[in-house]
């Protein structure tokens, strides 16, 4: 009779445990979503020989003899370190650190950030997006400030995933109008997509461009317009 494993028995894979504590907290766990506070201290070096050995499992699968070419013999724990340390390493860790602080001049005028650059993975083919994006706020007297710097952490923590990149400009705009709370939050996205350069129909000139409006910049053309304006200055 074979013998049978908790779920949160450390005999089981990590990604295993993981998805049981997600599960058990009725909690998505989609591509696009962050899973830290699922992850206990020392899960992630597990995560990552897990990844190595399913990796190097694909390697095979291809027929590609990792064993005598020296440039693939360790491909897969590369691979396995860049998804899980690098390119989806905003799945994995904390939201960064943020200092807030009130608004105690009353500003209220315009205040643009960009371009920020950005980079993620295209969740459908995990090809890469690479590309620009502008932030622009407008506070109120109620709103909380942050640091310059810390607008292109926070795009970069949501970014740091698989993505959609109309999904990935929702996140963010939930993201700033969360910590900031200002009157008006507008953001806009320019990014390759080499899903599109790279295979299918290998278009090597189309861009994306999206954006999201909220609160004023929604209701006021004329700030919309000067938003719109001056990032493409």
């Amino acid at each position: 009779m074979p013998a049978h494993h908790d779920e949160q028995s450390p005999a089981l894979p990590a990604s295993q445990r993981i998805r049981y504590r997600l599960r058990e907290a009725g909690q998505r766990f989609h591509a696009n979503d962050n899973i830290a506070a699922f992850i206990e201290d020392g899960e992630l070096d597990e995560l990552l020989d897990e990844v190595a050995g399913k990796m190097h499992e694909v390697l095979k699968s291809l027929v590609i003899d990792t064993d005598h070419d020296h440039n693939t013999q360790d491909t897969a724990r590369r691979v396995a370190k860049m998804y899980l340390k690098e390119i989806f390493r905003g799945r994995y860790v904390h939201q960064p650190a943020v200092t807030e602080f009130p608004n105690v001049e009353h500003l209220n005028e315009l205040m643009i950030v960009g371009p920020i650059t950005v980079r993620s993975a295209c969740s459908h083919h995990l090809c890469p997006i690479m590309g620009k994006l502008w932030i622009g706020v407008l506070p109120n007297q109620h709103s909380n400030l942050i640091g310059l710097s810390k607008y292109a952490r926070l795009a970069e923590w949501i970014m740091s995933r698989p993505q959609i990149q109309e999904e990935a400009v929702t996140q963010i705009a939930n993201l700033l109008q969360d910590k900031v709370n200002p009157d008006g939050l507008a953001i806009v996205m320019e990014a390759d997509h080499f899903c599109m350069h790279w295979r299918g129909v290998k278009d090597n000139e189309s861009k994306m461009i999206n954006s999201v409006m909220r609160g004023v910049f929604m209701t006021d053309a004329d700030l919309r317009r000067e938003f719109l304006a001056l990032i493409r200055r």
